[in-house]
């Protein structure tokens, strides 16, 4: 029988997904006033957890991908 003291441990990178935020879904999760300062709202990338949970919107897929590496993540795209 597997228990925590006889399982055996898998040190994987944490993955994260990113993926293209369309126009509606911009305006959604990014506030009023901070639009304004976006220039190119069209490439916009969302960097969410495993978990679904949402880490970062990035300018860029490129630098979607680097900033999650820099952060020893392993970026995953998703369409």
């Amino acid at each position: 029988m597997l228990n925590d003291e006889n399982t055996p441990r898998f040190d994987a990178d944490p993955i994260v997904y990113i993926r293209h935020l369309g126009e509606d879904e911009v305006q959604d999760l990014v506030p009023e006033n901070a639009l304004k300062g976006i220039g190119h709202s069209e490439d916009l990338f969302l960097v969410s957890s495993a978990d679904g949970q949402q880490l970062a919107i990035v300018e860029g897929r490129e630098a979607a991908f680097a900033a999650a590496r820099m952060h020893d993540l392993t970026p995953v795209s998703v369409h």
